[in-house]
C-alpha cells in the first residue's frame, strides 16, 4: 500500500490508509493505546490494542496501517486539522527505535534553559513549537523572494570567501587559504554592486559573518542577509522599494502563516504609513517625547529603536520606521554622502517593532569618488581590484539594502532571544556544540 501523508487523511474517511511518522506522545487507557503520529504534513490520532502494538517510544519511526474513522462529537480535536478524525490501527511497523528522551517533548510548550535547547539542537527542532519558527522562517524567504522578483531583480549567488574586509574594520574571520590570507564574508555588498552592470537589479541570500567579540540577545556571529542592489536609482525610490518589500515579505507571512502567529500570540502587525525621519529628527522625537537627550550621538540606541517604534504605531498605526542620514564617517566607504551636506550620508535603517532589521544606502557610482572613499578609510584600492573594476568600466547611479532574516523572525514571533531564529546558532561560544 502506498503511503498517505497525515493531512490527506481528511478525505479518506472510512478508507484503508498506510502513514509513515513519528510517534509524538503516547497514552495508555486500559487496554487501549492512543498514539499521536506526526509527519511532514501534520498530526493525527491513531487508537490501537495495547497488548497488539508493539514496545512504542516518544519520537520512534513507524507506519501505521488502518482504517480512518469520524471521532465521536465529543471528542473532536478543534486545534489540529485532523481533529475530526483517527486511523483504527491494524498493523504497526517500527522503522527505527528512539533512545529514551532526555526530556518531555510531549508538552505544548518547551520550558528548557537557551544553553539545553541548543545543546540538543538536532532534537529540539522536532518539537512543534520550535518547528515552526522555521515555517514562519521559510515564508518570510519566500516573501522576500516574491517581493524582490516584482521589483525585477535576477536572483544571484555570491561567494562568502573573499579577499578582503567588505567594509573595513577588524570584526573579520581571516582564513588560511592554502598559505595565504582570505576572509569570510562579513556581507555579499560587493559582489552584488559588481552584478549590477550585468543584470541591473539583482537580489541574493547570502550568509554573513562578523568576528564580533560580544554576546547579546540580538546579535549572532554568522547570520542571513536578504538583499537587493538596484541599478538607475534615485535616493527616494530605494526608500519607496525597501518600505515596499518589507511591507510585502511580512504581509505574505500573515497570511501563509496565520495560524503560527496566533500560536505564539502575536499581535498583528500594523501596516500604517510608515513615516520617514533622518537621525537629528529621530533624536529630537526621542528628546522631546522620552526625555533622553541622543542629539549628538552618531546612532539610535537600542532603547532609542523601541521607544521610536512605540511613537510610531501610537502616532502613525504602523509598527515600522525608516531612519535616514546617518553620520558618513560612520557609515561604510561605498555609502553616498548627501550632495546638500556631506557631513550626512543617503543611508537609512528599517525599524520594526523596537529593532533595525534593515539597512541599506544610495551607493558612490563614481569610480574617482569611491577610491577616495576606500583611502580615506585607511584602506588600500589594490584590495578591490575587481570590485573597482566594475566601477572604472560604467557604473549607474544605484543603491540598495539587506534585512537580516535570523532579526526578523525573532521579532515577528516575539522571541526572547536571536538564537532562538537560528536553526544551529553561531556565536562566540558555540559552533553546534560549545566552545571550552
Amino acid at each position: 500500500m502506498e503511503r498517505t501523508l497525515i493531512l490527506d487523511c481528511k478525505n479518506k474517511t472510512g478508507e484503508q490508509v498506510k502513514i509513515c511518522g513519528w510517534v509524538s506522545t503516547r497514552r495508555d487507557h486500559g487496554k487501549i493505546l492512543f498514539l499521536d503520529i506526526s509527519d511532514r504534513s501534520g498530526l493525527i490520532q491513531v487508537v490501537a490494542d495495547g497488548g497488539k502494538a508493539p514496545d512504542l517510544h516518544p519520537q520512534d519511526v513507524v507506519c501505521i496501517t488502518g482504517k480512518v474513522n469520524k471521532r465521536p462529537e465529543n471528542l473532536v480535536n478543534k486545534n489540529i486539522p485532523t481533529g475530526e478524525i483517527e486511523i483504527s490501527a491494524e498493523s504497526i511497523e517500527i522503522l527505527s527505535k528512539a533512545e529514551e528522551l532526555p526530556f518531555d517533548m510531549g508538552g505544548k510548550d518547551l520550558n528548557l534553559q537557551l544553553p539545553t535547547l541548543l545543546d540538543y539542537r538536532s532534537l529540539i527542532l522536532r518539537h512543534p513549537k520550535v518547528k515552526a519558527i522555521f515555517k514562519v522562517q521559510a515564508t518570510l524567504l519566500d516573501g522576500f523572494r516574491k517581493a524582490a522578483h516584482e521589483l525585477g531583480c535576477t536572483e544571484i549567488v555570491v561567494p562568502t570567501i573573499v579577499a578582503g574586509a567588505t567594509e573595513g574594520g577588524a570584526e573579520v574571520f581571516k582564513i588560511d587559504y592554502f598559505g595565504r590570507s582570505a576572509y569570510l564574508s562579513q556581507s555579499p555588498q560587493l559582489y552584488k554592486q559588481m552584478l549590477v552592470p550585468v543584470f541591473e537589479r539583482v537580489f541574493t541570500i547570502a550568509k554573513a559573518y562578523r568576528a564580533e567579540p560580544s554576546v547579546t540577545t540580538r546579535h549572532l556571529t554568522e547570520s542571513t542577509q536578504m538583499d537587493v542592489e538596484i541599478g538607475f536609482v534615485e535616493f527616494k525610490d530605494l526608500l519607496e522599494y525597501l518600505e515596499g518589500v518589507a511591507i510585502k515579505m511580512l504581509k505574505i507571512t500573515e497570511e501563509e502563516s496565520g495560524d503560527i502567529l496566533s500560536e505564539f500570540g502575536v499581535e498583528k502587525i500594523a501596516f500604517g504609513k510608515i513615516p520617514r525621519l533622518t537621525l537629528r529628527e529621530s533624536q529630537e522625537i526621542i528628546f522631546k517625547e522620552f526625555g533622553r537627550d541622543n542629539r549628538k550621538e552618531k546612532d539610535l540606541t537600542p532603547q532609542d529603536e523601541i521607544d521610536l517604534c512605540k511613537w510610531s504605531r501610537e502616532k502613525h498605526g504602523s509598527d515600522f520606521v525608516t531612519v535616514t542620514h546617518f553620520p558618513t564617517s560612520a557609515k561604510p566607504f561605498y555609502t553616498m554622502p548627501d550632495p546638500k551636506d556631506p557631513e550626512y550620508s543617503l543611508s537609512y535603517d528599517l525599524l520594526f517593532r523596537g529593532v533595525e532589521v534593515m539597512s541599506g544606502s544610495q551607493r558612490i557610482n563614481d569610480y574617482e569618488q569611491l577610491v577616495e572613499s576606500i583611502k580615506s578609510r585607511g584602506m588600500k584600492p589594490d584590495s578591490f581590484q575587481m570590485y573597482l573594476q566594475a566601477f572604472k568600466f560604467g557604473m549607474p547611479p544605484e543603491g540598495g539594502f539587506s534585512f537580516g532574516l535570523e532579526r526578523i523572525t525573532m521579532h515577528v514571533l516575539n522571541l526572547a532571544n536571536i538564537r532562538e531564529a537560528s536553526l544551529f546558532p553561531r556565536d562566540m561560544e558555540r559552533v553546534d556544540i560549545r566552545l571550552k
